[in-house]
């Protein structure tokens, strides 16, 4: 039987408590990170949807973003949804210059792509590697307009790509936690469990 994983879920603003409850449906330990000590000994990261300037000052002031950068370049697996999509890209179309972020993904990505909260909607994914559709919430979505030679998309609507990989990271342009499916966190569980057997 395969040991209990224990994945963080970056606390400071966005759609915590849902990806909290969807990984221990799955049955693994969910902590919230909210300082550099709730790091420790973490077999992924989930940085959720929120407002990607916001949870970038938060993770600066709370001493934060060099930590995680320095994680996921190790090789901590890590999936970025909607802002936390916003946070992992490298180039960002509509952004602030200031605007603090990880920026280790080789994606460029347009943030309120769809439209702004009252363009919000749903719609059913085909994702490599999982078996069965998805359904995708996408709220103020953002999407990537470009990806790098190593970037891997697994999902795409007419506009482009809305979920895309580059090794141990994983970004997404929607909320799998809004829904009651599961199957994207296993994707990602599964990739922590490769990721911690190399």
């Amino acid at each position: 039987m395969a040991s209990t994983l224990k994945i963080g879920v970056l606390s400071l603003q966005g759609a915590v408590s849902e990806h909290v409850q969807h990984l221990a449906q799955c049955g693994e330990e969910a902590v919230e990170v909210r300082e550099k000590r709730d790091l420790e000994r973490l077999d992924g990261l989930v940085i959720p949807g929120g407002e990607s300037t916001t949870i970038g000052f938060l993770m600066n002031q709370a001493h934060l973003l060099d930590s995680v950068k320095s994680l996921c370049r190790d090789g901590m697996p890590v999936m970025g949804t909607c802002a936390g999509m916003v946070m992992l890209a490298r180039d960002i179309e509509d952004g602030k210059p200031e605007q603090p972020r990880l920026g280790l993904m080789d994606i460029t990505v347009k943030r309120n792509a769809f439209g702004r909260q009252k363009e919000s909607f749903e719609a059913w994914l085909e994702f490599k590697g999982i078996d069965v559709k998805v359904p995708g919430v996408f709220i103020r979505a953002p999407l990537v307009t470009q990806t790098g030679d190593n970037v891997e998309v697994l999902a795409r609507l007419q506009e482009g790509p809305v979920a895309v990989r580059r090794r141990n990271m994983l970004a997404l342009s929607f909320h799998p936690e809004l829904t009651e499916d599961l199957s994207v966190h296993r994707f990602f569980l599964d990739l922590c469990r490769m990721t911690g057997q190399q």
